[in-house]
């Protein structure tokens, strides 16, 4: 279950110097809890619903594609090999671009707040950076 290129998953785990906080010894740890990407998967769904769409349409496809990402950053850090692993990390960032996109279109039609859009921007940003570089 852990990757088989030691320093690739380094670059979400330690960032400007900090690591993860360890978890308490009664959770379970499982690959992705030690990755500071899923930390910020987990920020950008909570950022989208904090956003409170009003079309619910464009607020389900927000939602279903936040929700994607952090689940494939998951996946990612489960799988052994490097390609598998590159290939979910890939599709959690075309979907934080997602949910980052649909939010931004319903500020665009007055379906969402213009501050929630940089909001969400912001953390998409960041989890993208980090993705691209856990895709190589």
């Amino acid at each position: 279950m852990g990757c088989s290129t030691p320093g690739l998953l380094m670059v979400t785990y330690v960032e400007k110097g900090r690591t993860r906080p360890p978890m308490s010894s009664n959770e379970p740890s499982l690959p992705h809890h030690r990755l500071i990407a899923y930390g910020v998967a987990k920020e950008l769904l909570v950022a989208v619903v904090k956003a409170q769409i009003r079309d619910a349409e464009l607020r389900d496809q927000a939602t279903g594609a936040a929700k994607s990402t952090a689940l494939n950053v998951a996946e990612g850090a489960s799988c052994s090999s490097p390609k598998d692993k590159a290939r979910a990390f890939a599709i959690g960032r075309g979907e934080a671009g997602e949910a980052a996109a649909t939010v931004e279109i319903a500020a665009l039609l007055g379906a969402a707040p213009q501050a929630a859009v940089a909001e969400v921007n912001a953390i998409a940003h960041r989890l993208c950076g980090m993705l691209t570089r856990l895709c190589l």
